[in-house]
């Protein structure tokens, strides 16, 4: 009988392999809805991504206009949680990798 190595793949590559996945550069979309006001979405918007009033605008300008906009690009887990502030209030949001 001929011993053959059996392939071994140690646990530190997987966390390696979960770490690239939370790390990889990921982007929050928001969507137009017909439901929210302008001052909802603009409020949010400055709670979620800690940006000022003009930016927090012009970004719910774009969303009205052009029916979505990225709002946020970064690691997973800051996505998610800029995700989760934006839906706080229903507004519908996706996360892209």
């Amino acid at each position: 009988m001929i011993n053959t190595p059996t392939q071994y793949t140690p646990q530190k590559d997987i966390l390696v392999e979960d770490e690239v996945l939370t790390q990889a550069p990921s982007k929050v979309i928001l969507f137009n809805d017909d439901t929210h006001t302008f001052d909802e979405v603009i409020g949010q918007l400055i709670l979620a991504i800690h940006c000022n009033y003009e930016k927090a605008e012009a970004i719910a300008w774009e969303v009205h206009t052009k029916g979505k906009s990225i709002v946020y690009s970064g690691e997973m887990n800051k996505c998610l949680i800029v995700s989760s502030v934006l839906e706080e209030i229903q507004l519908h949001t996706q996360i892209e990798i």
